[in-house]
């Protein structure tokens, strides 16, 4: 195996700094903000709701989080695809905000009927992988390529900022008002309505030479599967997003196994936002300097070492705290660090295309691996589906190793 390393661009990475990160970066971070604060306000209190409201068995919860990623994989590509092809990244990702910020007061009228939750569900992921596509596309066009990993680390802290407000206000509503889960989806909905408006008066569309070109097809869309650097990238992913735990899970049994108390929930979400916010930057500095590749496969050890963290949280709470802490290091290390690397084999005019089929491809996987938990949990106990999944990614990171570490960005070329 040959590791490259681009010493020029190294020089260039040490001497960024903010003034590297363009405003549309952070014009889109205001929008990621307020439209957190909501999303994750429902996502903290979803597992309470689904459990101790509605006694949901705990393949539906499986199941529902697997509506949830194959929804999103199908808005994805849609998504990613529409918006290049007329190049209104912008008004595309505002269909998707407006779609899930609707949903919030959806989670009401659908009471405890399943179909109707379901029904929900699905549309809550698919105005979110609506949006994603274009938005993350609109990060990469503004952006300088060496600079990619610290414009994505800005964004995603200022995402995560809000991720970190979202469950600190639900868990304020909760403690207030015990039980009073109206009150904390009608409230995520104006918070929505503010990062929709934020979109609109701050945020405009690429123009000039960085969209020039004749309108993509579906062919040339579909074409960039060929891409060598992007087809393995894309099956490492799938790889290890099929051994991930997901959230609403790994909560639970956290939960569970320091004997907190379910009014706590929310709280967990607060102390990984906390972990994301503080780290997102500095993995993307990180992911620059050192190769994206390496950074990602860190983030995954690092998740590997929150679920054996989890499962010691039941001798001393101070391993739940380390877990919810590792489970924020994950998410730094690999969220925006994928994007900024799969950038490196985009052309400009299919970034979204490109954007939308990465994500799908790990949505479809991790879709695969929440229904999987799921029957796990049911079958045996909460506590061995995360012991069975920690050991399947110890797995995993073996045999993706080499891969994540062949693909630094720094050695790949951007094609035309």
């Amino acid at each position: 195996m040959t590791y490259l390393i681009d010493t020029q661009a190294i020089r260039r990475v040490r001497g960024a700094g903010w003034r590297t990160v363009p405003a549309p970066v952070y014009a889109l971070g205001v929008t990621s903000l307020f439209t957190d604060v909501a999303s994750e306000m429902v996502t903290a209190v979803l597992p309470l709701y689904f459990v101790f409201a509605l006694q949901l068995a705990p393949l539906q919860i499986g199941l529902l989080d697997a509506v949830h990623q194959g929804a999103a994989a199908l808005a994805r590509l849609g998504g990613g695809w529409l918006a290049d092809r007329w190049q209104r990244y912008k008004q595309v990702a505002a269909v998707g905000y407006g779609v899930s910020a609707m949903c919030k007061l959806g989670w009401l009228a659908a009471g405890s009927s399943w179909p109707a939750l379901s029904a929900v569900t699905a549309a809550d992921r698919f105005g979110k992988g609506l949006r994603t596509p274009p938005r993350d596309a609109l990060i990469s066009l503004a952006s300088d390529p060496a600079h990619l990993g610290l414009s994505f680390g800005v964004h995603r802290a200022m995402d995560s900022f809000g991720a970190l407000l979202g469950p600190l206000v639900a868990f304020a509503l909760l403690a207030a008002l015990p039980g009073a889960y109206d009150v904390v989806f009608v409230t995520s909905f104006f918070v929505a309505l503010a990062g929709l408006a934020a979109l609109f008066l701050l945020v405009r569309n690429p123009t000039g030479s960085v969209t020039a070109g004749a309108r993509p097809t579906v062919l040339q869309a579909v074409a960039l599967l060929r891409r060598p650097h992007l087809r393995r990238a894309m099956l490492a992913a799938m790889v290890l997003g099929l051994a991930t735990v997901a959230d609403p899970f790994f909560h639970l049994l956290l939960q569970r196994s320091a004997m907190l108390p379910v009014s706590w929930v929310p709280l967990f979400f607060l102390a990984t936002a906390l972990a994301y916010v503080a780290l997102a930057v500095p993995a993307g500095h990180l992911a620059d300097r050192f190769g994206r590749g390496l950074v990602f496969l860190l983030g995954h050890a690092l998740l590997l070492g929150a679920c054996l963290a989890l499962l010691a949280a039941a001798h001393h709470r101070a391993w739940g705290v380390l877990a919810l802490g590792l489970l924020g290091a994950y998410y730094a290390c690999t969220d925006g660090v994928l994007m900024s690397a799969v950038s490196a084999w985009l052309p400009a005019r299919l970034r979204a295309c490109g954007f939308a089929l990465v994500t799908t491809a790990t949505g479809v996987s991790r879709l695969a691996g929440s229904a999987l938990f799921g029957l796990l949990w049911q079958t045996w106990t909460l506590r061995t589906a995360v012991a069975v999944f920690a050991a399947a990614l110890a797995v995993a990171l073996l045999l993706t190793a080499r891969t994540w570490l062949s693909l630094d960005t720094s050695a790949a070329t951007v094609a035309p």
